[in-house]
């Protein structure tokens, strides 16, 4: 990172604030990034970054529904076994010939599904209402008559010009991309995938799977980041445990600033004599840290780091405040990158709690719990699950949804009303964790 990201100075704790202005604090630093033109294949996955207006009608023509005959219906009215019309087969009209020859009096061509209706035809018969051209040759018997312009696809009955099909921040699945090569796009402006590096600190940490020493500890935050931060649409760049020392992280963000729109560390923050991330971004000036009124993740950073002002988050250690800030305030970032405006945050909904527990007075509780399928009456019930400690996996694991206690109530009673933030993780195909380093 040119310009270098060393301490200059030091920046004192700021006061006590609510989730709602650390929140706004941090979208009102976020920018979409810049969208790119990607051809249909690689767009795939991403989101639209314009409004698409249909440039042509689809079908572009009239065209055949069916293997068949296209004739003039008033020739073939009444037409049954027993009396069957017999008409002159003039022409051929395979998918991708055009249909010059006009259909007179008695006559019909013979067309294949998609092939362009003849001048004169306004209706096709399938080829299983006729002899398949069996009798004499160039001619065929039709047994029944179809309706008004049976069997023929008109043009722009699917769509038509100038018809809004697809709004900016659409994700591209599939059916997207189909309906963008129908009306003939090659090309489409979309917002690439944010780029997220999720950084463990912490000398007591070591990856999953490895031998453990005394006092050591799965590194639990750094997966649960990056499975978040793909669930929620981002590239995702996990990092291997930095160690508890000032530079070996300063030099850790700096190495990964080249790859990241956005960084996310975890541990560090809080006032312990080794809480090397608060210690090593303080003094840039540039990331405050600060207390949101709210339990598990009280210790919160945020700001900008390098030339290029990457936002970095910091995140608390323990696992389910480092979960929970993720949900609340990092994940938003992810979807305004992406160029969204609206539904940045997690739907939140009401529900009866089905047991009774306390609440921290003066912080806004996100206690962990399971909505349950609605009731009879239509109501739909939360449990809580697991206890409130902030180290506590097992009930994280557990639930699907956060149980938003208000920062003045003390206790939720059992059949009281209570918010419900469903934890609903947008998990999108080719999001992939690029790798560890």
């Amino acid at each position: 990172m040119s310009g270098g990201i060393h301490p200059t100075d030091q920046r004192g704790p700021t006061a006590m604030r609510s989730v709602e202005q650390h929140l706004a604090d941090v979208l009102s630093r976020i920018r979409p990034l810049p969208p790119f033109e990607q051809h249909l294949l690689d767009a795939h996955g991403h989101r639209l970054a314009e409004d698409v207006i249909a440039p042509r009608d689809v079908p572009l023509f009239d065209n055949s529904a069916m293997d068949g005959y296209a004739v003039r219906r008033i020739d073939v009215l009444g037409v049954d076994d027993e009396r069957p019309a017999l008409l002159t087969v003039t022409q051929e009209l395979p998918a991708g010939v055009a249909a010059n020859v006009e259909i007179g009096p008695g006559a019909c061509a013979r067309i294949m599904t998609g092939a362009p209706v003849p001048p004169g035809a306004d209706a096709v018969v399938p080829v299983e209402w006729t002899d398949g051209g069996a009798g004499a040759e160039g001619t065929v018997r039709i047994y029944r008559t179809p309706e008004p312009g049976g069997h023929i696809r008109r043009t722009g009955e699917d769509v038509r010009v100038g018809q809004p099909l697809l709004s900016a921040g659409t994700l591209l699945g599939a059916r997207q991309i189909g309906l963008l090569a129908a009306v003939g796009r090659d090309l489409v402006a979309v917002r690439p995938s944010p780029r997220v590096v999720i950084i463990s600190t912490g000398s007591e940490l070591v990856e999953p799977g490895a031998p453990l020493g005394p006092g050591q500890i799965p590194d639990a935050n750094g997966y649960t980041l990056a499975a978040a931060a793909r669930e929620a649409g981002a590239v995702v760049y996990r990092v291997g445990v930095v160690a508890d020392d000032a530079k070996l992280l300063l030099d850790t963000i700096e190495d990964q600033l080249i790859r990241a729109d956005l960084v996310v560390t975890t541990g560090g923050v809080s006032v312990g004599a080794y809480d090397v991330v608060k210690e090593a971004l303080t003094g840039l000036g540039t990331v405050e840290f600060g207390r949101v009124a709210m339990q598990p993740g009280m210790p919160q950073g945020f700001g900008v780091v390098g030339v290029e002002e990457i936002p970095i988050f910091t995140l608390p250690g323990n696992p389910v405040s480092a979960y929970v800030g993720f949900e609340l305030f990092v994940r938003p970032a992810i979807r305004k990158l992406f160029g969204r405006e609206e539904d940045l945050q997690h739907t939140v909904v009401e529900a009866v709690c089905t047991a009774a527990f306390d609440s921290p007075p003066g912080r806004r509780q996100y206690a962990r719990g399971a909505v349950q399928p609605a009731a009879a009456d239509g109501r739909i019930e939360v449990r809580p699950v697991g206890g409130s400690g902030s180290h506590l996996m097992g009930g994280l694991a557990q639930a699907n949804c956060l149980i938003v206690v208000p920062e003045a109530q003390i206790r939720v009673e059992r059949g009281d009303l209570v918010s419900v933030v469903l934890l609903d993780g947008e998990s999108r195909g080719g999001s992939a964790l690029a790798g560890d380093r």
